[in-house]
């Protein structure tokens, strides 16, 4: 089956999603294993993956934005989240075109869409499409929990 890298989230315009871009971030690996966790480390920085129905996110309704982790850049939101009982946290698309960045990825034996984010390039996640969810780009972003920081609406200023 091919994989088809996702297309940018419709009618959105460039200035917006350059709005949204930051300055990318460049860390030693060094200063990475300080900042973040050991399991953070593993998923965000090795490209590891949590498991199933473990994360803080994959059953989590709350409104507001979902930020990287590792860098704090903002990548999706409540609004696109659904509940794909997959064990993850799913979107449907990401925040902004350039938010995040695309890599096939061939490990595992699979032939896959890894999604990283834009900015720092630490791993999220993956993006599967043609699955027959109910959702507006038939895509799930299946991203692991550890990857993201939920900032609530509230606190966001939503």
């Amino acid at each position: 089956m091919p994989v088809t890298v996702p297309s940018p989230v419709s009618g959105e315009s460039a200035a917006s999603a350059a709005a949204t871009q930051q300055a990318p971030v460049e860390k030693s690996d060094a200063q990475w294993r300080q900042e973040l966790s050991s399991e953070e480390y593993r998923v965000l920085r090795q490209s590891g993956t949590e498991r199933p129905y473990t994360g803080e996110y994959w059953d989590t309704h709350t409104k507001g934005v979902y930020k990287c982790r590792a860098c704090g850049t903002e990548l999706f939101t409540s609004n696109e989240k659904f509940d794909s009982h997959c064990g993850w946290p799913s979107f449907w698309a990401p925040l902004a075109e350039g938010t995040v960045r695309y890599i096939h990825d061939r490990s595992m034996g699979m032939d896959r869409v890894e999604v990283r984010c834009g900015t720092c390039d630490s791993h999220l996640g993956h993006v599967f499409d043609g699955e027959g969810y109910g959702t507006p780009t038939d895509q799930r972003y299946c991203i692991n929990s550890v990857s993201l920081k939920l900032v609530p609406a509230d606190d966001a200023g939503l």
